[in-house]
């Protein structure tokens, strides 16, 4: 029972039922850093995820 997490060409597992914060802590992401999305959609960080689901993780830019 896993989801996939991919940020740039790397590929993540994690157990279906964390939480999208839960698991970014677990690859070791800094939440603030990245979008968690599936499908094109945004999802906020208490989303749980699910059974074989692809979260893609967008790094977030800023600047001054």
């Amino acid at each position: 029972m896993t989801v996939k997490i991919i940020l740039r060409n790397t590929e993540y597992e994690v157990r279906a039922g964390m939480t999208v914060l839960h698991s970014l802590e677990k690859i070791g992401v800094e939440p603030e850093s990245v979008l968690a999305t599936r499908d094109g959609e945004l999802l906020t960080d208490d989303e749980i995820l699910h059974e074989g689901e692809v979260i893609k993780l967008v790094a977030v830019i800023s600047g001054g």
